[in-house]
Order: structure tokens, then sequence, then C-alpha cells
């Protein structure tokens, strides 16, 4: 299976944003008030070559992110903490063009969760099957989602995702898992804590794993470091989340992605497994 990994234009956050100070009463604040910024980082999708049809991870950022949302009332500051750069040229469809892929034959949008810069391009997939965890939806829909940031106002108004329960039991460390694809060569499995909902793919190949992580880690570093975000709703859940990718690299060659990392291109190229001395370590 080929994999692609395409950008959707970069954007910068906040060092609050990207390293959370998770002893503080005020975690969730500091991202919004903080003054400095990481340098840009990708917006990753990704799309699988499979024989059973092609296979889209996330849809990343619309060209016109930058218009200001004013309800909530907080996401001006949001915006302010994370500022993008795209183009409309560089939005999924697009880019899969240059690449001699025709949305129009994707079968599966998997979404990992649902945070803007990872459902903006909907309307290029509009034949597909939409996968979303159930948890994720229940917190994104309706104007609970809308109160908690989720900018589900610009979703297809026909949007009718399928809903993953992960039914098909363990996989390795995650307790739970759901198959995508008949082969049983795509699998979900849960990864909350940067959303309540999140999922994470991976694609089983000969000797290894590809873990497309969305934003289960901002980095490879940072999840072998254990280190939560600034943004997440639960710190455990984001504890729990990474050991558990960990202990999954210690038992199973797996060369983890994120959706943030530039590095993370080069080692799904060159297939780099995270090495389980280093996961060990817990450096890099």
């Amino acid at each position: 299976m080929k994999i692609h990994p395409i950008s959707t234009g970069r954007v910068k956050i906040t060092k609050s944003w990207l390293i959370g100070q998770e002893d503080s009463p005020f975690r969730l604040l500091h991202p919004l008030t903080d003054r400095t910024f990481t340098d840009w980082l990708p917006i990753f999708c990704f799309v699988i070559e499979h024989p059973e049809g092609l296979i889209v991870v996330d849809t990343g950022i619309p060209a016109n992110a930058n218009d200001r949302i004013y309800f909530p009332p907080f996401m001006p500051l949001v915006q302010r903490a994370a500022p993008f750069d795209i183009t409309e040229q560089e939005e999924i469809g697009p880019k899969m063009r240059e690449l001699g892929l025709d949305p129009a034959d994707v079968r599966w949008v998997i979404q990992t969760h649902l945070h803007q810069d990872h459902e903006g391009g909907f309307h290029y997939f509009p034949q597909a099957e939409v996968i979303v965890s159930r948890t994720e939806w229940s917190a994104a829909t309706g104007l609970k989602g809308r109160m908690g940031g989720y900018l589900n106002y610009r979703w297809p108004k026909d949007l009718d995702p399928t809903l993953v329960d992960f039914e098909d039991g363990p996989f390795h460390s995650f307790d739970q898992s759901q198959t995508v694809t008949a082969a049983g060569d795509v699998i979900l499995v849960p990864t909350p804590g940067h959303s309540s909902g999140h999922l994470s793919v991976v694609i089983k190949e000969d000797k290894q794993l590809v873990f497309l992580a969305g934003d289960a880690a901002y980095s490879q570093e940072l999840l072998l470091a254990n280190q939560v975000d600034g943004v997440g709703p639960s710190v455990e859940d984001q504890r729990d989340t990474k050991q558990r990718i960990i202990e999954l690299a210690k038992t199973v060659p797996t060369v983890f992605v994120t959706s943030h990392e530039w590095a993370g291109a080069e080692r799904l190229k060159t297939r780099q497994p995270v090495h389980a001395e280093i996961a060990m370590q817990g450096q890099v």
C-alpha cells in the first residue's frame, strides 16, 4: 500500500498549546494567553492507496481558515493562538489531484477527530463513507459542540457518518479496536485525550505497523516523553493513550506519524519505526 502524506497548509500554535502546563489550574487558559509560538507546523492528511479503495485520513483545513469567528466568544482567542497559512491550491482536493488521485474515487474518509484543522475538506468527498468515533461525534455536534469550539456549522448538511464503537476486541496494548477493511489491515484504535473521542489509524504491513496518530501526540519526541498538550480535555487520557502507543511500539515495529510534525513524513517515507529501546528509555 502507498501512504501519501499531504500537508494542507501550515499552522503555528502557542508553546503552551504544544506543551501543557499540566499542574496549573489554568492549563486550558495558558494556550490562549501565551505570546510565544512554535515555528510553522504542517497540517498533514493522509491518502492510503488500498486495494479495496482509496482511504483518506482527515481532510485538513480550508483556505478561509483565518476568517474571523465570533461564536463562541472565546474563538477569537483560539484564532490568535493558532493562525493558519494556506491557499486554495493547498486544500486536500487539489493536492490529491496533483498526485494523480481523484477525490471521487475515495471510499472511506476516516476522521481522527473533528477539530477545525482536520475536518475542513468534507466537501471534496460527497460519495465517501465518513467514519468518526461515536464519542467524538457526540462531543462535536449540536450547540454543545459549538460551545466546545467545534465548527460544525460548516459541515455538509447531509453529513451522516458511520459511528465507531470499537467492537472488535483488543489490539495489542489497546483494549478495543475496529477493523475497517475486509483484508483486516486497516484498524482503528481509541486514542482519547487530545479530544474526548480521538481515534488513530493503524495500517498492517509485512513486518511492521504504520500508526497514523492524528493529534494523539504532536511529535514522536513528545510521545516518548509522555508529554501532554495544553488543550486536551483530559490529562489522564492523554497519558494513558501515549503509554499504550509506546507499549505497542515495544511489541511490534511501529512507524509513528502525527499530523503536525515535519519529520513524520520522512519517517513514513523510510518506514523508520519507533525503536523499543528508545521507547523504554522515554527519550529520543
